[in-house]
């Protein structure tokens, strides 16, 4: 089942942000859009390259309004610990959740059965706490972050201009979006 256009459920828990830990919750979220990037563990290969990816693109996001939740099922100890050790995890500003119990991994869908670890996937969530995109990539595939961010642009323009939509390869700066209706039909 899709979770795109559902609601994020309640989930509380430690987070490693800034130096400090720090409880997070679904009420943290809310007002704001949020970044949910799942990844399966620490101290791996694709997973701290895709999270420097991220890291790179975090100023960027900032400024859309956007927080990033990066989430696997690691313990927030193990997260501080990762980001003294690797200088790739050590620039990283963003929330590093702990989802030991697996909660939030179970939630968005990602938990790989009878492992606990969970799959790279990546979920947009609207200030009201809606799903607005989701993506979820093989093992060996890692995620660009630049490519999500002009996602980000896209379901932020949707949001705040009701009748238009973004085509395939939509970018901010070309502004060109469709307005759905019987004068388009067949036309595209």
């Amino acid at each position: 089942m899709s979770l795109v256009n559902t609601k994020i459920q309640d989930f509380a828990t430690t987070a490693f942000k800034g130096g400090e830990f720090v409880d997070v919750t679904q009420d943290d979220v809310l007002g704001k859009w949020a970044i949910f990037f799942f990844y399966p563990a620490d101290f791996t290969f694709v997973c701290p390259t895709e999270l420097g990816d991220m890291a790179d693109h975090y100023d960027e996001l900032q400024k859309l309004g956007v927080e990033v939740f990066s989430v696997s099922t690691d313990t927030h100890f193990v997260h501080k610990a990762w980001h003294d050790a690797s200088d790739t995890i050590g620039k990283i500003q963003y929330y590093m959740l702990g989802d030991a119990s697996g909660t939030i991994t179970n939630n968005f869908q990602v938990m790989r059965e009878g492992q606990g670890l969970a799959d790279r996937g990546t979920f947009l969530v609207d200030p009201d706490g809606i799903i607005q995109f989701t993506e979820t990539t093989a093992e060996g595939i890692g995620r660009n972050a630049a490519e999500l961010m002009r996602k980000v642009k896209a379901a932020q323009y949707v949001r705040n201009h009701p009748g238009e939509v973004c085509p395939a390869k939509w970018e901010e700066a070309e502004g060109e979006t469709l307005k759905p209706g019987i004068d388009l039909v067949g036309k595209i």
